[in-house]
């Protein structure tokens, strides 16, 4: 495995983390808890130290496992977790009150059995509440040997700029894929001005970059894809694409679509750090060994240009979710 580190931070983490929702969460029922375990000790016996959860995944549920399954490895990799999402009437809010954050630290310290959080992030921005107030009280967090780093999830880089003044970011985290790369724009220039890493989840676009589903492909209610304008039957039909284009530069170099998808995120800046998910133990090792192939400066221009030119059909997330999802 190889490590990075995350922007001008003294945190190093493994080139490829594990995105851990869905192990408890969003993609249908939970997987077997002593399964999921041993899925997470298999990563840290070949290498991979970073691990990703959030409160709101189960919610505690994931954060519970996580606890549980990490606790004798403690040492020896990163946690991060997120506070900041909730339920309000029946819908999915922002809520990053300071009190709040203090609750939420305590409860998050509990479920994952550790003293202190290496990484914590602001789930979702919430915009009852400056930034400049939630930078402070994580400032206070980090004082009191709580928390060590702390990040945003997807936020606007104005709202980076203000929250890096209060106290430095550590990490953003948002999606970025190569049918998702909004954030070459402006998140990545600003990322890279001000010294901040980057952890990109949905890295393989939930699964279909790897090629796993089709057309004919249809997802359970308690599968949160099934809501997804880019999974509806005539988008997965166009955007096969895509799946089409990664594929070939796949069998060029006999590795997996994934594993491509990985090593192009990559190699576009050496303080990315991607965090699929999975609950197999061969993608688990077909991810991880991601970080060992090496794309060529003209390999990666000539995908991002191919890329470039296939239009994606159907928006990431419902209008209704674009901005209140926690996913």
């Amino acid at each position: 495995m190889q490590y990075r580190t995350l922007g001008n931070s003294n945190l190093e983490v493994s080139a490829i983390g594990l995105g851990c929702m869905g192990m408890s969460y969003a993609y249908g029922p939970a997987a077997d808890r002593k399964d999921m375990i041993n899925l997470t000790h298999a990563a840290i016996d070949r290498g991979l130290t970073f691990f990703d959860t959030a409160e709101a995944y189960g919610p505690h549920t994931n954060e519970e496992l996580l606890g549980e399954a990490l606790a004798p490895y403690r040492d020896k990799v990163v946690l991060a977790t997120k506070f900041g999402i909730g339920m309000q009437n029946a819908q999915i809010a922002a809520n990053s009150d300071p009190a709040l954050i203090r609750r939420s630290v305590e409860g998050s310290l509990k479920r994952l059995r550790t003293d202190v959080i290496d990484l914590y992030y602001q789930h979702r921005v919430d915009p009852n509440v400056p930034i400049e107030d939630v930078a402070g009280t994580i400032r206070e967090l980090v004082k009191e040997g709580k928390i060590k780093h702390w990040g945003l999830s997807e936020p606007g880089v104005n709202t980076i700029r203000r929250a890096h003044a209060v106290h430095p970011v550590t990490a953003v985290q948002s999606e970025y894929s190569l049918w998702w790369r909004k954030p070459e724009a402006e998140l990545l220039p600003a990322l890279e001005e001000l010294g901040i890493g980057f952890v990109p989840f949905s890295p393989l676009g939930k699964g279909f970059l790897a090629g796993n589903y089709g057309k004919d492909t249809t997802f359970a209610n308690n599968d949160f894809r099934h809501v997804l304008p880019r999974f509806a039957p005539e988008a997965l039909t166009a955007n096969q694409a895509m799946v089409d284009l990664i594929a070939e530069v796949a069998q060029q170099k006999n590795v997996s679509a994934a594993q491509i998808a990985l090593a192009w995120l990559l190699a576009q800046r050496p303080w990315i750090a991607p965090i699929p998910g999975t609950v197999k133990l061969h993608r688990l090792y077909e991810n991880m060994e991601a970080a060992d192939i090496v794309l060529t400066t003209e390999e990666v221009d000539a995908l991002s240009e191919a890329a470039s030119k296939i239009t994606v059909v159907g928006e990431r997330y419902p209008e209704q979710l674009e901005k209140t999802t926690g996913l």
